[in-house]
């Protein structure tokens, strides 16, 4: 099972969104506090809409605490501070993909923390910012889980 892990998350229909997204593909949800809203907000569960039941959801106290859990598992820190493409990483199962808020991305303190070949990005053209962070979530992870075979995914 991959990992997403949120670090701080500001908008609740963006950690809807990923809960729904985290249910479909297989992966465990981790949200790190503090967060900018409160967990049963009606804007996260009317972004998530009946998927809550379907995803596992972990909230850590503080990076920490999430640290902790972590244990052995590589972390892949994704930042537009990166050098390193997305799609360049071997994934290997029970891999934590690690995102910042929305309005400001992970901090340095965060990133210290993190090997720097282990830190990576989504092209994007060269005036490009950001994504939104609900869809650099979507196209990491499922090219994570496309690299495992879609493991666990139903086949017809």
């Amino acid at each position: 099972m991959l990992h997403v892990a949120l670090y701080e998350p500001e908008i609740p229909p963006n950690t809807g969104n990923i809960i729904r997204l985290c249910a479909n593909a297989g992966a465990s949800l981790h949200l790190i506090e503090p967060l900018g809203f409160v967990i049963d907000d009606k804007r996260l569960r009317r972004a998530g809409l009946d998927y809550h039941e379907f995803a596992h959801v972990t909230v850590h106290k503080n990076f920490d605490e999430f640290i902790a859990w972590s244990d052995s598992r590589r972390i892949f820190a994704c930042t537009t501070k990166a050098t390193q493409h997305h799609h360049q990483v071997s994934y290997i199962d029970e891999d934590i993909l690690l995102f910042g808020p929305e309005s400001r991305g992970l901090p340095d303190n965060v990133l210290n923390q993190v090997q720097d070949s282990q830190k990576i990005r989504i092209p994007m053209l060269p005036d490009s910012r950001s994504l939104n962070l609900s869809n650099a979530t979507a196209i990491i992870l499922y090219q994570a889980w496309e690299q495992l075979d879609f493991a666990g995914a139903k086949r017809f």
